[in-house]
């Protein structure tokens, strides 16, 4: 039986562009937001047919966007359609209703295969918003959980072929601006309307700040995979800090940043957090030994580090969790809020329809309960499963 193309959540406290409002009503209308008001005069609507959901003082704020994510639930987005279609399931449940698929260093010809099939489930399911290729142009140093005999330096042949196996479809891509070939993939990847991304980089304040001035308007997972601040050497991080515009990703699993530092980056950077899972196949599944890209990853109460020289690899995060570390580190609930919803969407060109619970915006939207778990969760209108069995709609 088919959903119904309209609904409406009353009663609700509403937490979007920054505010909180207190007995807030959405209605949905054929995947967008029809209409917002508060108190009694949804009932003035006279709409039918609707499908009727009482917040009852709930929280209710836009879809969670996740623009860094590998995969859970066993599975990773490296790995197929089916696998996709798995990890996003797990995500869906935490929140999480539009995600860019990230896909770790691979081989020019893996990594081109890669890219087709997130391209073409992109192209299909609007949820999808596109491939994050985090790799392979990336310095050795600071490779993280990246295979080093797959690293590279970009080169104008291997850009275009990966622009044009991508179709419209690669939203951000990560580089460290310091290698050979970087400034002109840089400059290619922006003018093809790419978000690009400093990281896993070994570059200094002036080479960081020299590529956001050129167009990067990303930092890849903040404070992780780069030089740290220092005092007389601030480093990328100061330099993304110092950057109009420029997005700060925080992977905020209590493991990757410090809860002081995670408060710290909301007050150097106002309204440009965004909080990332970076998860891996074992978010959402057991403990245990798995696969990154081409690396062994063994998982330990939930903290995934290389088999090979223990670094971490990736998180177990869900978005729901990092909302409620923020809130616990200090991080008033508006902000969290907007650093999983409006700035991810800003960072890869889509805040003028996601990100908000405002007229004409995708409807998308998560109810959480007092303790900040997930209740039910929205997208383009439509309630998703909430059970691990339950197939997901076609979106």
């Amino acid at each position: 039986m088919s959903l119904p193309a309209r609904a409406l959540i009353h009663s609700a406290r509403l937490v979007s562009g920054g505010t909180l409002t207190p007995e807030a009503w959405v209605t949905f209308e054929n995947g967008a937001v029809a209409a917002v008001g508060t108190g009694s005069s949804w009932r003035a609507l006279g709409i039918d047919e609707v499908q009727t959901t009482d917040a009852a003082g709930r929280l209710l704020t836009p879809g969670f966007i996740d623009i860094h994510c590998h995969g859970a639930g066993g599975a990773a987005f490296d790995d197929g359609t089916e696998a996709i279609r798995t990890a996003l399931a797990v995500h869906h449940r935490h929140g999480t209703t539009r995600a860019v698929l990230s896909l770790v260093t691979a081989g020019q010809a893996d990594l081109e295969g890669r890219l087709a099939v997130v391209s073409a489930e992109a192209e299909r399911n609007p949820l999808v918003l596109g491939a994050h290729l985090e790799g392979p142009f990336l310095d050795a140093t600071f490779r993280g959980a990246h295979d080093p005999a797959l690293l590279r330096s970009p080169d104008p042949e291997g850009v275009e072929r990966l622009l044009a196996v991508g179709r419209g479809q690669i939203r951000q891509v990560t580089l460290a601006p310091e290698l050979p070939g970087a400034a002109d993939a840089l400059a290619r990847f922006v003018a093809a309307g790419v978000s690009v991304a400093v990281g896993h980089s070994a570059a200094d304040y002036d080479t960081a700040r020299a590529a956001f001035d050129a167009g990067a308007t990303i930092l890849t997972h903040a404070f992780n995979g780069m030089k740290g601040i220092h005092h007389r050497a601030p480093g990328p991080v100061a330099a993304a800090m110092d950057s109009p515009g420029v997005t700060l990703e925080v992977i905020n699993d209590g493991v990757h940043v410090h809860p002081s530092v995670v408060r710290l980056a909301f007050a150097g950077s106002p309204g440009r957090i965004a909080l990332v899972t970076d998860a891996m196949a074992a978010t959402g599944a057991s403990d245990g030994c798995y696969v990154l890209g081409s690396l062994a990853v063994q998982v330990t109460d939930g903290v995934a580090r290389l088999v090979d020289g223990g670094a971490i690899a990736g998180s177990t995060l869900t978005l729901d969790a990092a909302l409620r570390n923020a809130v616990a580190a200090g991080v008033a609930l508006p902000d969290a809020v907007t650093a999983l919803t409006e700035t991810p969407a800003r960072a890869i060109g889509r805040g003028h329809d996601l990100g908000r619970l405002s007229v004409g915006y995708a409807a998308d939207a998560v109810l959480l309960g007092p303790d900040l778990t997930v209740d039910a969760v929205f997208a383009a209108g439509r309630p998703l499963p909430r059970s691990p069995s339950t197939a997901l709609p076609e979106a």
